[in-house]
Order: structure tokens, then sequence, then C-alpha cells
């Protein structure tokens, strides 16, 4: 393990509703979901002095301080590129907690995707950029890769033809996370599972890419507390130790478009997993639960073999006899995942691995004390291992 092992801890979680259409702004999305997460943990906004958040988040770091009345800042930070900076947010928050740069740092995104600016439609802004990631999408975009969907739906036809992979294997993702859903009160689809035959009668958004394979759009804000793991062990709702925490881009990497590599898979996810083993001195074996990022269902089988729980092309047979779904081997998504819960860009999907160790899902999964959970895929990335030592 490394030193940075289990010296910070998540020691609170809070989150609004989620929703299509929240009917506030998205700063005051933001302060709400922190004061819960300060409220869960016993903390007030006197106690935070750092703030982490995403790079397209429209709240900065000294408004949300403002609104709340937090004082000095000793540390703010912001990750790039999308759903891949979820897990990077506690990344930060930790690094600045266990080097001593600040004491309670708050990892947060709030925003009205549904509402507001929709992240699936076609950003016609994101090919006219001045600056590099402008000129990368200036060469994809006119040919009609200019959606998350389009782009995806090329890496999932290439895995498909190289390793024999159907889109009912990706149902089988879809399926499992609308079950978990049908048991939270807080997902969108609560009470709402699915089967196999509607995953397969859903409509085609890029082919091979259906409905049910795609991520919703939703409104809401989801907070996380970082503190020392040593504090946080005195506070209302005990630690959760961060294990391992990294980040990773690959060679070769553009945002959801990096198809001129040899293996156009997921390199980057590689890259993160290979880390979070050497941090915690753990093993896919020693993982009782995941949740791993669903914008599109291919991608959580790509990332089962990039995080080596099973070997390059082999998830479709991992996960055909129900090994995600509860009471399997290895539960993914036991909130609903972003296909069921919501898709607030990854940050639910670190709340849903506290409530594990804690030991408070609604689909808790028996004996869970390492809990491993990404960010997003096809971008450069990040992951993190939570439980105990």
């Amino acid at each position: 393990m490394s030193s940075f092992s289990g010296a910070a801890a998540i020691a609170g979680i809070g989150a609004t509703e989620f929703s299509k259409e929240s009917g506030r702004s998205e700063l005051q999305l933001s302060a709400e979901a922190t004061l819960a997460a300060l409220a869960d943990a016993g903390l007030t906004a006197s106690d935070v002095d750092g703030l982490v958040t995403f790079t397209m988040d429209s709240t900065s770091e000294i408004a949300l301080a403002r609104e709340l009345g937090i004082g000095d800042l000793r540390f703010f930070s912001r990750i790039n590129y999308g759903g891949g900076a979820a897990c990077a947010t506690v990344q930060q928050a930790a690094m600045a907690v266990a080097t001593g740069m600040a004491d309670v740092v708050v990892a947060y995104r709030g925003f009205n995707e549904r509402s507001g600016q929709r992240f699936g439609q076609v950003q016609k802004w994101a090919a006219e950029q001045v600056n590099t990631n402008g000129l990368d999408n200036a060469w994809t975009y006119p040919q009609g890769l200019s959606t998350p969907a389009a782009t995806v739906a090329m890496q999932a036809r290439r895995y498909m033809h190289e390793y024999g992979a159907t889109s009912e294997d990706f149902g089988r993702v879809a399926v499992a996370d609308r079950r978990h859903a049908a048991n939270n009160p807080a997902a969108f689809f609560y009470q709402k599972p699915i089967t196999i035959q509607d995953h397969q009668s859903s409509r085609i958004i890029a082919d091979p890419l259906r409905l049910l394979d795609c991520c919703q759009e939703s409104d809401g804000a989801v907070a996380i507390v970082v503190t020392s793991t040593e504090r946080a062990r005195d506070l209302r709702a005990g630690a959760v130790p961060i294990l391992a925490a990294a980040q990773g881009s690959a060679a070769d990497q553009f945002v959801m478009t990096s198809y001129y590599r040899d293996d156009i898979g997921i390199a980057e996810m590689g890259v993160v997993g290979r880390d979070l083993w050497r941090q915690s001195g753990l093993a896919p074996a020693d993982i009782q639960t995941a949740v791993l990022y669903d914008h599109f269902t291919p991608y959580v089988l790509m990332q089962l073999e990039e995080l080596g729980f099973c070997g390059r092309g082999e998830a479709k047979d991992f996960i055909a006899d129900g090994a995600i779904e509860i009471g399997g081997r290895l539960p993914l998504n036991t909130h609903g995942g972003q296909l069921g819960e919501a898709y607030i860009h990854g940050m639910n999907g670190i709340a849903e691995g506290v409530r594990q160790i804690r030991g408070s899902s609604v689909n808790q999964v028996d004996g869970a004390r390492h809990v491993l959970v990404t960010a997003g895929t096809g971008v450069p990335t990040s992951g993190l291992i939570l439980g105990g030592a």
C-alpha cells in the first residue's frame, strides 16, 4: 500500500432529488447538496477550507463559498474531461487533506443537464473552440461524430466485431441497473425494471446503441465531504477511508474519439486500474461490489476487462449468468447507475460506494469491505477504492 492509502476518508455525502426539471439554479442545487453532505458529517460551512469541482460546472468555488458562508479557502481545484473528472475530485480533495493543504474539502457537482444544456445533443460550439479541444473536434464533428452516443457507437461496433459481443450482452448491463434502481426510492426509474426484451425493442439511437444502452439526462447535485481518516472517525457518520485514488490518460488519447490506436479500447481505464491496485495493495478478487461509470453499456463490459475482472473479450461471458446483479459475484451499480438512478456525472456513484461501506445501501451487498468506483470512460478518467484497510 502507498503512504497515501487510507490517510483521508469520506465523512459525509449529500444530494438533492434527481429530476428532469429542478426548477432552480445550478448554484442552488450545489448549495443544497453541500449542506446535506456537511449535515451528514456533523460539520458546518465554517469547517470547510477547500472545494473541488469539474471544469464543466457552472458554479464557481467562490460563489458556492459566498452562498454558504464558508470563510477562507486554502485549497480549490477543478478537473477537466467531463465525466472523467468524477473520482478525481475526491482524489484532489484527499491529496489536499493528506498533505495538510486543507482540513475539510467538499467535492461537488450540480447541473440542470436535462432542463438546461443537454450533453447528448450536438454541441456545435465544441468544434469551434479556439483551443486544442476545438481542433480535435473539428476533425470528427463534420463527419457526424458530434454526440457522445455517435462516438461510443463506433467503438461498440468494433468491440462486437473483434470479440463477438452482441446487443443482448450490452442489454444485460441495462437490465441489472434497472433492477437495482427498481428498489431505490431516490432513483428516477424506481419500481420500473426492464427485461432484455424491453432492451431489444427499444429504438436505435446510434447503431448499435439502443435507447436503453444510453444513460439518462438529469437535473441534480451531489456533494462529498473529505477530511482526515482520524478526524472522520470522530464525526457523526464515521469514516469511509479512501484506499486508492487515481487518474489516467493513455497514449494517443483524444476525448471520446481515440480511434487511432491499434487497440481502440479504453486504455485510460487500464492506467487507472493499475494505479488503484498498486496504491491499495488489493486485487480484483478483493472487491465485493463496484460502481462502474455507465453512460453507455458497452463501456461497462470494456471496463471489467481493463480493470482485470476478466480477460480481454471475456466480459460478455463474465456477466452472462447474472454476476453483476445482487447475489452475483460482482454486483455493479447497486443504486441503479446512471441508467437507472440519475446522471450526475458519476458523483452519485461515489455516494453509493460510501453507502455500501456504511452498510446502508438499498441493495446492500453482504460483506462489502472494498468498493471500486470509476469515472467516465472514452475520456481521460479516474477511479477510487473505498473501504477498510
